[in-house]
């Protein structure tokens, strides 16, 4: 019998943050175990929700403020203060360069930018904070870390010495970087990139071009970015004498646009994601608890092991040996493959348009939770094959 279930979900991007997909989730399992205990654990990524959720674990808090958004317009932001005494501030970039803040009619990655993020770091080093995480997913930015510099200080100068505009477009133009007035408080924090290692600059599986047309990006807008992305990543080693790091290929150099790289230029070390990020949340003695494991994403597929929170979840899950069940906005090829999934389950009942999918999420998710849950239960009536 199932007497405690986790949920450990992600977010849907553009319909259900990772707290409202564990509800709706929990509501699935309350159909079907109207007894069982379940434990929600809504799982950051780094990117929305991030600094919220750390808040949150931590006993901290969020501060607000106004900063530059993806397009150039101001946005209402925050960053997070952690508490028990960590002095450490927690910097979701998703908060203020996302994608869910770039209007439809304006997803044009050559345009969009990460100024706000500098802006934030700027922020947190005011709140004089000794450690600054940048939680990176969920990005609407292609500037390979350009417009955060910029808002720290440096300048990016075209071959005439005229400094460049924002946005990831103007990349392939930059000449110099002039770092002399770089905000010297950088020098006195560590900064910790927390991103998923398997994204890279450059190269076939650059950033450019691996997520370039989720932003927006024509074939042709693809390859201009990947173009100035190289230029990036060669000017950046040679004028801030970049050690120890290969900014075109380095794991986790592509995150969130190529801000890992931008960052790692200015001496950010650049870390995997969950062990900075959920070890906050007392994931690992919570699933070694649980008789079922519940995840969740918006899609399933090839790429869920590689920095995925359903694959993260399923991995740890199965080193205590508990059973896992993902559920998903789509299932892709491989979704039946996942190391450490048992059973997966899609979310639609049938042919849907998307606009209306994201609208009716909670809905269908908890639906589908039912459905997978009912059929577990079966399965668990059902009398042992004779051999």
């Amino acid at each position: 019998m199932l007497k405690r279930v986790v949920v450990a979900p992600s977010g849907f991007k553009e319909s259900l943050s990772a707290p409202a997909a564990a509800d709706a989730i929990a509501a699935g399992v309350r159909r079907v175990l109207p007894d069982a205990e379940i434990d929600r654990i809504p799982l950051v990524d780094g990117g929305e929700g991030t600094a919220a959720a750390l808040a949150r674990a931590t006993g901290g808090r969020l501060v607000a403020l106004a900063a530059t958004g993806p397009v150039g317009e101001p946005v209402g932001t925050h960053f997070a203060l952690l508490g028990g005494g960590q002095d450490t501030a927690v910097v979701e970039m998703a908060a203020v360069a996302g994608l869910s803040l770039v209007p439809r009619t304006r997803r044009d990655p050559g345009a969009t930018t990460t100024y706000g993020v500098g802006e934030l770091i700027r922020a947190a080093l005011d709140a004089g904070v000794r450690r600054i995480v940048v939680g990176c997913g969920d990005s609407g930015t292609s500037d390979g870390g350009a417009g955060a510099l910029q808002a720290l200080g440096v300048r990016l100068l075209d071959g005439e010495g005229v400094e460049l505009p924002l946005g990831g477009r103007e990349l392939w133009r930059i000449a110099r970087v002039d770092a002399s007035g770089l905000d010297p408080r950088l020098g006195g924090v560590e900064l910790v990139v927390a991103c998923n290692p398997y994204n890279v600059l450059c190269g076939e599986r650059g950033v450019a071009r691996v997520f370039g047309p989720q932003k927006g990006a024509t074939p042709r807008q693809v390859e201009e970015l990947s173009a100035g992305l190289e230029n990036w990543a060669r000017v950046l080693t040679r004028d801030l004498a970049v050690t120890g790091v290969d900014l075109r290929l380095g794991r986790g150099t592509g995150a969130s646009g190529g801000l890992g790289a931008g960052l790692a230029s200015l001496g950010a070390a650049l870390v995997p994601r969950f062990p900075v990020l959920l070890d906050h949340l007392g994931l690992d003695e919570r699933l070694a608890r649980a008789d079922l494991v519940v995840t969740a994403e918006g899609a399933l597929d090839r790429q869920t092991p590689r920095g995925k929170v359903p694959g993260e979840v399923a991995r740890r899950a199965k080193l205590a040996g508990r059973p896992v069940l993902a559920i998903a906005g789509t299932l892709g090829e491989g979704a039946a493959e996942v190391p450490g999934v048992d059973a997966c389950q899609g979310i639609l009942p049938g042919p849907m348009e998307l606009a209306e999918a994201l609208v009716r999420g909670a809905e269908l998710l908890t639906d589908a939770t039912e459905r997978a849950l009912r059929l577990i239960a079966l399965g668990a009536r059902l009398p042992a094959g004779q051999g």
